[in-house]
């Protein structure tokens, strides 16, 4: 449908409050929103989650706060006649609400055009047979698998395939019903719980350990295509991306790696046949260039908005009006006005994204992670190294931790145990085991994460342990004058540290600590006068601005960033 044609679009929201959805896809909805009022067009949405900044006045032009299914979904659009329906910008439960008014003939029936990707490429990237079809017909590696309907064919696949494997429910919301199974009888257990959430069930051969990396790419109806962001999990494979710490851009992939899986990503993109806006997930064998497909995802996904936010690049926003049917090359840059959005981004920063928990409000729930979704929510945290920005996030995530280091004494039963199976709280049980003395080696073989990550853990160990040697300061400020103490903070060594501290992410709360100035007075006390010193010694932060959307929004600040780089 011409672009000039529509008067009327419905768009179904992020959902009500669930873990997978909602909140992660809020930001999505709303710039798809501003994007059609900019058109023009009339915007009816429906959402039942009263939390969002979707269902807030003025963004839509009408709410419905009915839930996203399809049986209401169909009388609402009895009533309203849209000429276009938005699918992409929901996350799962609006995909899966599409597919089903799609196959049941409504939307044809009431004359409503899918706006963006057809639906037959969503279907082929959800239905796991017929995705992996598909990417055979462009000879792209996906993990060797079968789709399942019994239990007995699950059975069946998991012998021919060996075990260990992973379970996959097709259709699934944050990988719920998933799981890695090493026999028969987590198999059945594993099984009973994907058909509880799907009608078809993928039996895949496991790849834990392999990397996890993604991109969002980008590609309007001209076959024109951008990758506008690639991150890397922090973890391994096997652990759901949203449990994940995601990190952008990817650090320890080669050139080589990191333009193959980009050039597959736009070969898939363009197959498939996608307008807007997808995510392509990758399994990359860390010992090799081996690489397979783990999913595409046909939509707007969580990890779209954190690339939105770390790169300045709008695309959400940018997906709506390609679903319109705009090129990229037609779309101004919000900054400039003058060049396209047709450009991918480049970052001079890193960015962190650390899920949070609420697992201690549950009685008996498990707080081992896997490829199901428990997290909550999520921080992202921006800083000029990798350390400064984990850092940044460890702070944020609501566990009552001061960052990497530095934190109350961490109560772990067998260290070993703890690091072989991921926790919500493993990343701060490799702190304890860096500082105990196991080395990068060791922790690689329990974790699989990759070295270059635990390295650069080591170094912030590193700096916590050198400015312990200071705590020696905490004795003299017992009965020194300031202006006495000055002298020794004044030596050149020191200056260096808290300045390197200070780089790599350190809070003046954690160097007070190290220095062991809480023997001596209370924390916010301590944490002023290492403020003191770092102000008389030039050690000041400077404030930085993500492009795109600080401009689109001056007035929030969360889209500038401090850093002492």
């Amino acid at each position: 449908m011409e672009k000039k044609k529509i008067k009327k679009v419905l768009l179904l929201g992020s959902g009500a409050l669930k873990i997978g959805q909602a909140g992660e896809f809020d930001y999505s909805g709303s710039q798809a929103l501003k994007a059609m009022k900019e058109e023009g067009i009339e915007t009816v949405l429906v959402n039942p989650n009263i939390a969002t900044v979707q269902t807030s006045e003025g963004v839509a032009d009408k709410v419905y706060f009915q839930p996203v299914q399809p049986e209401v979904v169909e009388r609402i659009i009895q009533k309203e006649r849209p000429d276009g329906i938005l699918l992409s910008f929901g996350g799962q439960t609006a995909l899966n609400c599409g597919v089903s008014l799609f196959r049941k003939g409504v939307l044809e029936k009431y004359g409503v055009a899918v706006l963006g990707t057809p639906v037959q490429a969503v279907i082929d990237t959800e239905d796991r047979e017929l995705f992996v079809r598909r990417l055979d017909e462009i000879s792209v590696k996906t993990i060797s698998s079968e789709a399942c309907s019994t239990l007995e064919e699950v059975r069946g696949a998991a012998h021919r395939l060996g075990y260990p494997v992973i379970l996959r429910a097709a259709y699934a919301l944050g990988g719920l019903g998933s799981g890695f199974c090493d026999d028969e009888e987590e198999l059945s257990r594993q099984a009973e719980e994907a058909f509880s959430f799907s009608p078809q069930v993928l039996v895949e051969k496991s790849l834990r350990g392999w990397k996890e990396i993604e991109y969002e790419v980008v590609r309007d109806r001209y076959d024109n295509c951008i990758t506008v962001c690639n991150m890397e999990n922090f973890d391994p494979l096997g652990i759901h991306t949203g449990e994940s710490i995601v990190v952008a851009p990817s650090q320890t992939l080669t050139n080589a790696e990191y333009h193959k899986l980009r050039a597959i990503a736009i070969k898939i993109i363009r197959h498939i046949g996608i307008v807007g806006e997808c995510n392509v997930q990758y399994a990359l064998d860390p010992d090799s260039e081996d690489y397979r497909v783990i999913e595409v995802n046909a939509r707007l996904s969580r990890s779209s908005a954190l690339a939105s936010k770390a790169t300045g690049y709008p695309l959400a926003f940018v997906a709506a009006k390609l679903a319109l049917g705009y090129g990229l090359f037609e779309l101004k840059n919000s900054v400039t006005k003058t060049t396209t959005a047709f450009f991918e981004p480049a970052l001079d920063y890193v960015v962190c994204k650390i899920p949070r928990w609420d697992l201690t409000k549950f009685h008996g729930v498990s707080h081992q992670l896997g490829s199901s979704m428990k997290s909550v929510g999520e921080v992202m945290a921006v800083g000029r190294t990798f350390e400064e920005a984990l850092q940044k996030g460890l702070r944020m995530i609501g566990q009552g931790m001061h960052g990497f280091v530095a934190n109350k004494p961490l109560r772990v039963d067998d260290m070993r145990e703890a690091m072989l199976h991921a926790t919500d709280s493993r990343i701060f049980v490799i702190s304890k085991a860096l500082q105990m003395g196991f080395s990068i080696t060791q922790i690689h073989r329990l974790t699989h994460i990759d070295r270059w990550f635990l390295q650069k853990l080591k170094h912030i160990v590193d700096i916590f342990l050198r400015l312990q040697e200071f705590a020696y300061i905490a004795d003299l400020a017992g009965w020194m004058e300031y202006t006495e103490l000055m002298e020794y903070v004044e030596s050149p060594e020191l200056s260096l540290l808290l300045l390197e501290a200070k780089v790599y992410g350190f809070s003046d709360f954690q160097i007070a600590r190290a220095m062991g100035l809480e023997a001596l007075m209370n924390m916010e006390k301590a944490s002023l006068l290492v403020r003191q010193w770092r102000m008389e010694l030039g050690i000041v932060p400077k404030v930085n601005q993500i492009d795109t959307l600080a401009a689109e929004y001056p007035a929030k600040t969360n889209y500038l960033y401090m850093s002492y780089l």
